[in-house]
């Protein structure tokens, strides 16, 4: 049944859209609703102070500074997003994205996102650390940095050269498997729930991290963003593992355990 209507409702897009505005347009709109339906919402909670107990840092953004962030973003988005995304399309139509019926089985769309999530924090690790090198982040990724409390828009607030250097990690594994346009959507609409997540500051008891082994989320990533360029660590994306292997966790797993330390003396 879900599965009928799912194919319906692609057949009417297929039929009234052409690929073109399907695959550049379409998705830039879809990435825009994503992005602030899910990130709009920390701002409320953190002006209104609702669910305070769960913010990792006590300081709050001024309204002004989160009235920056959302007009830089559009900026951004209009300025750099857009135009990437228009002239990606003959790339991903030379590696086969199709938007053609039939839909791919779960099997293919489950395995081809979790290959691009691993492909993704595997490159972005690395382009991240590349990036707190001194020059690039004072030149570059500092931009990112203005906010040491980060909230969920501050995920894609970004200095245009980042944005175009991260976002290669993103689009590579879809670039290389040449993956059906829903697939690709599906892959961006979890990609941009995972890194405002990561981004907003807080950490819920249903936050993903408490369930989902390896997985970092918004308390490992906070920690990036409250320390110096030179000793933040914790540079992947989703997972921790890579941290954890080179090493450039220490500062946060040594944090982790004297707060534990404490806790248990309390009790």
């Amino acid at each position: 049944m879900a599965a009928s209507i799912i194919e319906s409702a692609w057949l009417y897009l297929t039929t009234h859209f052409s690929d073109f505005q399907l695959a550049c347009l379409g998705s830039f709109f879809l990435h825009e609703s994503v992005f602030f339906l899910s990130g709009l919402p920390f701002i409320y909670l953190e002006r209104a102070g609702w669910l305070s107990k769960y913010k990792i840092q006590a300081k709050n953004n001024t309204p002004a500074a989160q009235e920056k962030c959302i007009t830089r973003l559009l900026i951004y988005h209009f300025g750099v997003n857009l135009p990437v995304m228009i002239s990606s399309y003959p790339v991903f139509k030379y590696m086969g994205m199709r938007t053609s019926l039939p839909l791919p089985s779960w099997n293919v769309v489950l395995s081809q996102i979790l290959f691009y999530f691993i492909l993704e924090d595997f490159v972005f690790y690395w382009g991240h650390r590349i990036l707190h090198t001194k020059w690039l982040y004072k030149h570059v990724h500092s931009v990112h940095h203005e906010y040491a409390t980060p909230f969920g828009l501050t995920s894609e607030y970004a200095h245009p050269a980042e944005i175009l250097f991260l976002g290669f990690a993103t689009i590579l594994g879809p670039a290389l498997t040449g993956p059906h346009l829903l697939t690709l959507w599906l892959w961006m609409m979890v990609r941009v729930l995972e890194t405002v997540e990561a981004h907003c500051g807080y950490h819920f008891p249903w936050s993903l991290s408490n369930f989902i082994p390896l997985y970092g989320g918004a308390d490992f990533h906070d920690y990036h963003h409250r320390l110096l360029y030179t000793k933040s660590g914790n540079y992947a994306s989703t997972f921790v593992y890579m941290d954890w292997i080179f090493g450039t966790d220490h500062g946060y797993r040594k944090l982790k355990a004297l707060k534990t330390g404490n806790t248990d003396k309390e009790t």
